[in-house]
């Protein structure tokens, strides 16, 4: 692959997550590290995954910010910086072939709880709080996703859309920088940061322009396909390197 193909893709990749997170306030990750793994690696992939949805959320909270619940935070985000380092470290001793398929398999895993709407008794009050939080920190820094857990913990908790983004987003914010601190920066020359930054900006343009006219239930939908896609191809290139 050329390094301008590359960079296309690179670009491509997360154009695609950015739109996805603002029209839908989450999924970046979802969408993006699957596909990030596979061209950057399990490490490169992980961390500029951190990066770009943590600079996200920290734009789309600038609104929403009034609406954030800190009781409830303040439970999700000390059980996450608690899991943080395990997964981080999980992610530099594995071997990248099954790095790769723990990703695939914890990405898959998710997004089948989330479709499903699972219930779950021991997702509720504080107890829930903590190891949704718990769960979360860990999957975000081991393998960049680590929304499908405050999704779980939000359904169970009866949260509205509209009570859940900013709350969301708050989380991805305190987790991913937790996350970047305990895995680092991506290591990507000047010019690729250029196309990320470049592409975080249109894909928020797109996002916000599209808004307006694709049904949540549609676009909630999308979002899980891509993801799943995303995470069952992971699982198999990781197996086939094995």
């Amino acid at each position: 692959m050329t390094s301008g193909t590359s960079e296309a893709l690179l670009a491509g990749i997360v154009l695609l997550g950015s739109c996805v997170q603002w029209l839908t306030g989450m999924g970046f990750a979802l969408v993006a590290v699957p596909a990030l793994v596979l061209l950057l690696g399990p490490a490169q992939g992980v961390v500029l995954a951190n990066c770009a949805a943590g600079a996200i959320s920290v734009v789309g909270l600038a609104g929403g910010w009034r609406r954030v619940r800190p009781a409830a935070m303040v439970p999700l985000c000390v059980a996450a910086a608690c899991t943080v380092p395990a997964g981080a470290w999980l992610t530099r001793r594995l071997p990248p072939s099954i790095t790769l398929s723990v990703m695939g398999a914890l990405v898959t895993a998710a997004v089948l709880l989330v479709m499903r709407g699972a219930r779950v008794p021991a997702l509720r009050g504080s107890r829930g709080a903590v190891v949704a939080g718990a769960a979360g920190g860990f999957m975000n820094s081991a393998a960049g996703v680590g929304g499908p857990p405050i999704s779980l913990y939000a359904v169970n908790a009866g949260w509205t859309v509209r009570e859940f983004v900013p709350n969301a987003q708050f989380y991805s914010v305190v987790v991913n920088a937790f996350s970047v601190a305990a895995n680092g920066v991506p290591e990507l020359s000047g010019t690729r940061w250029a196309w990320v930054s470049g592409a975080m900006a249109v894909g928020a343009l797109a996002g916000r322009a599209l808004s307006g006219r694709i049904p949540e239930p549609l676009a909630r939908r999308l979002v899980l396909t891509l993801a799943l896609t995303g995470g069952v191809t992971a699982v198999g290139k990781g197996l086939w390197g094995l």
